[in-house]
């Protein structure tokens, strides 16, 4: 029997998804690895000084080092994961590495930047000129960027008018290092993707610099396979943004998929995700948490703990992003 045609489709995590999904989704739509678009979409956003979550434009740890952290995933069998990169900007193509030229899934630290010289990936400096200045004001005035329990400085989308998400409180029109938008550090999110082919090959990527000013090593939920990305082709895959304790806490991802297993809509599997971190982690109105699933008929589901997030899309009726199916606190 022929397997149905399932309509390509690509997912991505914020607003700042927009850009790579508009660059790889050509390309899927006429027939390319599902994979190789979730790579293009990392690797913009990777390059963008302006997204201060992920890659160059990275904001470092308290020692003021960039780590870059990152994930692929073409099924349980075939996934690879590069953690704590120094030396080089492209995290999730690192991570395929691990995966098509290792027996292994995760490489860590200074083996991994090692891997990427062997296989001519230029390495290069990752603490860019703004993600310094910002590291050097919560230096001289810690408190000045603390975690509180306002909400005002929860993620919050501001659509394409800016680069990255756009927190509230702030303006649109500053970049990350402007003095009086300083609370952005607290909102890290990883850009995820999900990509789904014509013949209904899945793939999945997400990449990030982890929590602005952690502690040296620590490594969140986005490189870790189950965590913040699970894909099993013809069950489902799911990709996880926000607050990277929490999704760790729960395996998000594979909590996720093993729903779909059991029958679950895409959309059920991501509110039970996010109903167990409320159960689980008692969230306060500044943590956000943000859900992607998808099933192998292309059905595809968004949810969120609170309001602000967006996530991007890319078929063959274009491109466009759009607000969650599912709020768990809306008005929050």
């Amino acid at each position: 029997m022929i397997p149905p045609v399932t309509q390509p489709l690509l997912l991505g995590t914020w607003s700042f998804a927009h850009r790579g999904i508009t660059a790889a989704c050509p390309d899927l739509l006429a027939g390319g690895d599902p994979l190789d678009a979730c790579q293009t979409i990392c690797s913009l956003a990777e390059r963008d000084e302006s997204v201060d979550s992920v890659g160059f434009g990275g904001w470092p740890d308290a020692s003021g080092v960039v780590t870059l952290d990152a994930s692929v995933m073409r099924s349980p069998a075939h996934c690879g994961s590069a953690c704590c990169l120094r030396r080089h900007v492209d995290a999730a193509r690192i991570a395929r590495l691990v995966m098509e030229h290792t027996p292994h899934i995760m490489m860590v630290g200074q083996p991994a930047d090692d891997l990427a010289d062997r296989h001519g990936i230029p390495s290069t400096e990752l603490l860019a000129p703004s993600a310094r200045a910002a590291w050097l004001r919560w230096l001289r005035d810690p408190d000045s960027v603390k975690q509180s329990s306002d909400d005002a400085f929860r993620p919050r989308d501001g659509g394409l008018e800016g680069a990255g998400p756009l927190f509230g409180g702030g303006d649109p029109t500053k970049g990350p290092s402007d003095p009086d938008d300083e609370g952005r550090w607290r909102h890290h999110d990883t850009i995820g993707a999900l990509a789904l082919a014509a013949d209904g090959a899945m793939a999945g990527a997400c990449s990030t610099s982890g929590l602005p000013f952690k502690l040296p090593g620590r490594v969140g939920d986005s490189p870790i396979i189950g965590h913040g990305l699970y894909v099993e082709p013809g069950v489902g895959m799911a990709v996880a943004t926000g607050e990277g304790e929490f999704v760790m806490g729960t395996c998000g991802a594979f909590a996720a998929v093993e729903l779909m297993r059991s029958g679950a809509s895409p959309l059920e599997a991501a509110r039970s995700v996010l109903d167990r971190v409320q159960e689980t982690f008692s969230p306060r109105q500044d943590h956000q948490l943000a859900v992607i699933t998808c099933a192998p008929d292309g059905v595809f589901a968004t949810a969120a703990l609170r309001e602000g997030f967006r996530a991007s899309v890319g078929d063959r009726d274009g491109i466009r992003v759009i607000e969650p199916d599912f709020i768990l606190h809306p008005g929050t």
